[in-house]
């Protein structure tokens, strides 16, 4: 593995007590640089409060259940992501993680109808993200499930999604956006406070298949949601640093939330990910207080357990 910058003492402590909402691990469909188990050990040595298992393709809430009972001092969460190999807009997927204690549920990412269209192309220099290798290879054996929608033609949210939304809302879930267009990420938002849903990620905004305006964040932070920076966006080239502490600024650094997006083999260890994203900011100007809560406050509020009754 290449060699890559390692956090200050400063940082690590700054970052000491958050979650990382969004990481990329072993076992999964593709190479990554770690497993689940190894990466709460190592949590547990760098002061890190837990994380969220995100796969493109599998539920990961089982797993998550496993390794908190194996390393119970990191808080080990699951996820669902709305794409094709579960189903797509799938509302008894959503009900059956609910029930098996998952976090977050993501709108489609690599099946979404946004991402399917989406001819805008990464920064030169940029590292290609890991699942468009995968899914070149099941389009190429045929295997295409049918992109995942969340509006009409009129740009109004299907009626299976405010399903989805239902049954986010009452077991007190994490809706994160996933790769959806800005117009759609507006729309489904709406929708979502809507039907109850208390916790909205707007993921990884400035991300090649988003890069959502300043404008379109400040709509979606009135709207409620928090904005999702992760690390890899800049540090693998698809935004510049310097534009993505000018929409933070530009937000507001209260509604946004760090997150990593780490565990390709290519980049940093993922338990290094918040703390280096905190020197980068502190570098940038940001002061220790707006860092911790973007960071801390914020991911912690996320993690959260539920507060909405769940129906037996």
């Amino acid at each position: 593995m290449s060699e890559h910058p390692v956090p200050s003492s400063r940082a690590r402590a700054l970052v000491a007590g958050a979650y990382d909402t969004h990481v990329h691990i072993a076992p999964d469909v593709m190479d990554r640089r770690i497993d689940d188990l190894d990466l709460a050990r190592r949590f547990a040595e760098v002061g890190l409060a837990g994380f969220v298992l995100k796969s493109h393709y599998v539920p990961t809430a089982e797993r998550a259940m496993v390794v908190r009972k194996v390393c119970p001092d990191v808080d080990v969460l699951g996820a669902v992501t709305l794409n094709g190999a579960i189903g797509g807009m799938n509302p008894a997927a959503v009900e059956i993680a609910g029930r098996q204690g998952a976090r977050i549920v993501w709108m489609p990412t690599v099946d979404s109808g946004n991402q399917r269209r989406s001819t805008a192309t990464d920064l030169p220099g940029a590292k290609p993200a890991m699942w468009g290798a995968l899914q070149a290879d099941l389009h190429a054996q045929g295997i295409v499930p049918d992109a995942v929608e969340v509006v009409d033609a009129d740009g109004q949210v299907l009626d299976q999604v405010r399903q989805v939304l239902r049954v986010i809302a009452r077991h007190d879930l994490v809706l994160a956006t996933g790769h959806l267009a800005g117009p759609e990420i507006l729309a489904v938002v709406r929708a979502a406070r809507e039907e109850g849903v208390r916790r909205i990620v707007v993921t990884h905004p400035e991300f090649t298949s988003q890069r959502l305006s300043v404008a379109e964040q400040r709509e979606l932070a009135e709207a409620g949601a928090l904005l999702e920076r992760c690390f890899t966006t800049p540090y693998t080239g698809k935004v510049a640093w310097d534009d993505l502490f000018a929409n933070i600024r530009a937000v507001g650094p209260e509604r946004s939330v760090l997150s990593s997006d780490l565990g390709q083999p290519f980049n940093p260890p993922v338990e290094d990910g918040l703390a280096l994203f905190a020197d980068r900011l502190l570098e940038a100007g940001f002061t220790e207080e707006e860092v911790r809560t973007m960071a801390v406050e914020n991911s912690r509020w996320l993690a959260a357990p539920a507060t909405a009754p769940v129906s037996a």
